[in-house]
This record gives C-alpha cells, structure tokens and sequence, in this order.
C-alpha cells in the first residue's frame, strides 16, 4: 500500500518509510519557507539544511503523538518547524549565552499539549502586540530572542534602569490585560 492525502497520517505513525517520503515530498516546500524566514538572517544554507532534517525526524519521532486531520497535521508541523527554526537560529545566534525557552518536541509532551502551548504564546503575542512600539520591541527583544538587559539598551539607546522599568510596568499592563481575557493566569 502507498501513502495518498487519506491515509499517510496513519501510515506515518505506522512508521511505514513511503509515508514518510509522502510528507517530504508534499510539504518540503512549506517547511523550507517556513525555516528560512526564521534563519536566513544567519546567511548559512548549511544550519537551513540541518533543522529541516531535524524537522523531520522530529515529525517521525513524535507521529504517534498526533491526533487529527490532514489541515491539523499542516499546523502541527509548521509549529514544528517554527520552533526548531527559532532553537537553530538561537544557538546559531548565541550558542553559549542562553537555553531554549521554546517548544522542543520530545516525549513527554502530547501533541495538544504542545498545541495549547503554542495557543499561549499566540495569546502572549497579541498581548505584546497592545503595547507600545517602543516596549514592544523591549519584551521581543527580552522574552523571545533572550537578549540581556545590556544588550537592548545599547540598541535601542536607553538605560539600563529604563529598560527595566519598561519591562516592570509593561508586565503589569500584560497582567491587567490577561486577566480580562480571562487567560488563566499571571504573567508576572
């Protein structure tokens, strides 16, 4: 039997390999956009290469773990990609100044709870999105790239006290924020 749109989802958490070869063959193209809008700012085709090997093996790992449809399995693996993208382009970036803070598909996490993950980060992200330019930029910097203190006020040219004060009162602007979206939690 061949892997087609109906059943590769089920061959592949078989571990049946022409399933394997089915997905690489019909998402190749949206993995490789995704993996490099996050690492061509690296200008190293050899790093692109690796995650998306890594991508997939991490899809073939983890396939047990899916549960869904063809169009739930797209998103997965994009969140997938995304996430491996983001950890390469972090080591790549920093390799000894920081951990990865995101998703690293392993086994002790299913499938939906790193999908409710990600829905977090989503939320987070609108949140972020609600203030200003300038502290906006400030939390990316901080909370997603892992930049140091130091480190944004140099680029962005303010104090280090400022920064600070920055991040204290945009946590308290996200809080209020959260907890009338009723998201479940603090963020400070």
């Amino acid at each position: 039997m061949k892997s087609n749109d109906e059943n590769f989802i089920h061959r592949l958490q078989q571990q049946k390999e022409d399933a394997l070869e089915y997905i690489v063959d019909r998402f190749l193209p949206l993995i490789k956009g995704v993996t490099y809008k996050v690492l061509s700012p690296l200008g190293n085709d050899g790093v692109i290469d690796e995650c998306i090997n890594d991508i997939f093996l991490s899809i073939w790992n983890n396939s047990r773990k899916f549960q869904g449809d063809s169009t739930d399995f797209k998103k997965w693996i994009c969140a997938i990609a995304k996430f491996k993208s983001i950890d390469y382009y972090r080591k790549a970036s920093k390799p000894n100044d920081f951990t990865s803070n995101y998703m690293d598909i392993n086994a002790e996490k299913s499938a939906e709870d790193e999908f409710i993950t990600i829905e977090d980060k989503n939320e987070i992200i609108q949140l972020i999105n609600q203030l200003e330019p300038i502290d906006r930029n400030i939390f990316i910097m901080k909370f997603f790239l892992g930049l140091k203190t130091e480190d944004i006020s140099t680029k962005l040219g303010l104090t280090k006290a400022s920064i600070d004060n920055r991040i204290y009162r945009g946590k308290k602007k996200l809080n209020q924020k959260a907890s009338k979206l009723n998201l479940g939690g603090s963020l400070v």
